[in-house]
């Protein structure tokens, strides 16, 4: 199982040529790629994002590249005359149809495009110096991303034991509850009528009419089986989602089971129920 968080950087050094690719990621329900880099790799972010897919299914992910060429341009620059000359005379022919001076001067044609082109790499020849520096980056993510992500799950196991443990208490509880409330209300009404005989089978009535109430017996097996599902799930990668919403049925039983309980101690036994789920779901929701 991946944390959704992370980070991972990747440099490529050689030959004057300096590149750093850094990748951050964060919680996210989706897969929402940001890159921000040189205008040279541009071409190949879509090549970088397929790339980052294939080792992060969900989260904001945000690419950070820096580069330099520190190269020395080769002397044998290639001049395009001809590409030169069409500019001067294009210059030429605006300042005659406008009747005014023609001010272009050489520095200024030098700048223009295709003029002039050196040796140096083209944008096709780094693709596979940048590709393989994303890819390098994500590696180190996923190694940070897998360790957080075992903590993660080592710590969410271990509050799966609290809630066994709670639901447990409830389940030893949830009997004497219906029994002490059979003896209270026996001894109310012997109270009330002192002498004077009653009908049991009232008695037996409304006991089963209030044993009906707050039976939590479904709510109970229920958060059982959820708590075997999980234990199951996440230790699956990529079930993030999964966990999210199972975890939203945790949250059901317990409700449920603080609506129906009519006790002090099970009411706080799922009020601490509640207080665990809460922090699990916190956790799950950044496990990729």
């Amino acid at each position: 199982m991946f944390s959704m968080t992370g980070y991972g950087k990747a440099e490529y050094q050689n030959n004057g040529i300096d590149l750093i690719v850094e990748i951050k990621t964060v919680n996210n329900r989706n897969f929402d790629f940001n890159a921000k880099m040189p205008r040279i790799f541009l071409p190949f972010e879509g090549e970088a994002r397929k790339i980052v897919s294939s080792f992060v299914s969900r989260a904001r992910i945000d690419l950070f590249v820096s580069f330099s060429d520190k190269r020395q341009v080769s002397q044998d620059s290639i001049v395009d005359i001809f590409k030169a000359k069409s500019y001067y005379d294009a210059s030429n022919l605006i300042a005659q149809e406008l009747g005014i001076e023609n001010d272009l001067s050489v520095s200024t044609i030098i700048r223009l495009p295709e003029v002039i082109a050196d040796n140096r790499q083209s944008e096709d020849e780094f693709s596979e110096i940048f590709l393989d520096t994303v890819k390098k980056a994500c590696e180190k993510l996923n190694e940070m991303r897998k360790t957080e992500g075992e903590k993660l799950v080592k710590d969410l196991l271990a509050r799966m034991e609290t809630i066994k443990e709670l639901r447990e208490k409830i389940i030893e509880k949830a009997p004497i509850v219906v029994s002490n409330y059979k003896e209270k209300l026996k001894s109310r009404i012997e109270e009330y009528l002192q002498d004077v005989p009653f009908d049991e089978a009232r008695l037996l009535n409304e006991v089963a009419f209030f044993t009906d109430k707050v039976n939590i017996d479904e709510e109970l097996t229920r958060l059982g089986s959820h708590v075997s599902q999980f234990i199951e799930i996440v230790k699956i990668d990529g079930m993030g989602k999964k966990l999210d919403f199972l975890m939203q049925e945790f949250n059901r039983e317990t409700n449920t089971i603080c609506s129906k309980s009519n006790d002090v101690e099970i009411t706080n036994y799922a009020l601490s129920l509640k207080n665990e789920i809460e922090k699990v779901r916190e956790q799950v929701q950044n496990l990729e």
